[in-house]
């Protein structure tokens, strides 16, 4: 009866480790962000961050294109220059700099929330491949490889007409 006992506890206590070992094979390098990958996919966002206990977090509220042309009607695509792939661009170099100001870069992000208008130009239709035109000259690049975890909408509209891109982003810093 004893030796049932003692094998039940071998048994249970194998169990354990087994289920500590697969916990840790899930929970990311301490101090480090790891980026999960699409699987079978070189699309270039991130499945999903795994983000240490030991960093800072820094959520940036959504950022527009500035006004570009002054000359252009009020209110107009054109004013802030143009459609999605340049507002994307403009943006996202927005963002760059807010970031580089908290000593931060776009390697840094990561979760980004992109919210597109419908381009009267595209039958009202959000103008994805301009906004992934744009988005790419900045992320899962050779210069900037890191791909942040994203969500990209279209919405009715933006608080500026004329507006076709509003981003928002979170970044971390490591200690």
């Amino acid at each position: 009866m004893a030796a049932k006992h003692q094998i039940q506890a071998v048994l249970a206590l194998t169990f354990l480790v087994l289920a500590f070992c697969a916990a840790r094979a899930q929970t990311p390098a301490a101090g480090k962000v790891q980026r999960i990958p699409i699987p079978n996919s070189d699309f270039p966002i991130s499945q999903g961050v795994w983000v240490p206990a030991a960093a800072d977090t820094l959520y940036l509220s959504g950022s527009v294109p500035p006004v570009a042309h002054t000359d252009a009607p009020k209110g107009s695509t054109q004013a802030y220059g143009g459609d999605t792939e340049a507002q994307t661009v403009a943006v996202l170099q927005q963002i760059q700099k807010n970031l580089e100001a908290q000593k931060l870069s776009l390697g840094d992000v990561v979760m980004m929330h992109a919210y597109l208008v419908g381009d009267a130009a595209k039958e009202g239709k959000m103008d994805f491949p301009g906004f992934m035109a744009g988005y790419t000259r900045f992320f899962g690049t050779k210069e900037q490889p890191n791909k942040p975890a994203r969500t990209t909408v279209q919405v009715a509209a933006l608080a500026a007409p004329g507006v076709l891109v509003e981003i928002e982003v979170i970044a971390v810093r490591l200690h």
